[in-house]
């Protein structure tokens, strides 16, 4: 089952101000390739100092960085027919569609899940099920709340859940993960 995780660190509470996106690629259930992307959202310079304690990325980090309208042409691909699955999903699409639609940008067709949606299903009775919490009990290390890192250990976490439940196709993949595969747009 093939699909590419995603990852979104943002510069302040609103949505449309990434700064990072990490993807992840899986094939034939195998990960095997990370990108991210460092960008100077549409707030620049103004970064919160929340966001900035979550993930370390501060304006001087991004201020020669391309902002995300001017990568789209890039990421598009990546995105564009695929199964996309993010921890938290709610979060990353709705700044990816919060962000296009800053942009006047085209939301991709896509399809989405949630891992934080299937491991609660898969994995009940557990005292919480952040990504943090879900790696360190299935050994995937990683370096939490950056982008590449997040997407990768999401990809990890995401193929020991198929492996869980013996998911080798979309078409099982709901009544095996207990969990909906969504349209993006």
């Amino acid at each position: 089952m093939d699909f590419v995780s995603l990852d979104f660190e943002t510069a302040t509470p609103q949505r449309d101000s990434p700064c990072e996106l990490g993807i992840t690629i899986v094939r034939d259930r195998q990960i095997v390739e990370t990108k991210s992307w460092l960008i100077k959202p549409l707030y620049y310079p103004n970064f919160n100092h929340f966001n900035i304690a979550v993930h370390g990325i501060k304006p001087a980090d991004v201020a020669q960085q391309p902002t995300f309208d001017q990568l789209w042409p890039e990421i598009k691909p990546y995105l564009e027919g695929q199964l996309l699955i993010a921890h938290n999903a709610s979060f990353d699409f709705s700044v990816l569609r919060k962000t296009m639609a800053t942009y006047n940008l085209p939301v991709p067709q896509a399809r989405f899940a949630c891992s934080l949606k299937f491991s609660r299903n898969i994995w009940k009775g557990l005292n919480a099920y952040d990504l943090k919490t879900l790696c360190n009990m299935h050994r995937i290390s990683f370096l939490h709340h950056r982008a590449a890192s997040d997407s990768h250990a999401c990809a990890a976490l995401t193929l020991k859940a198929l492996d869980h439940t013996c998911t080798f196709s979309e078409t099982e993949f709901p009544d095996k993960m207990l969990s909906r595969i969504s349209n993006l747009n």
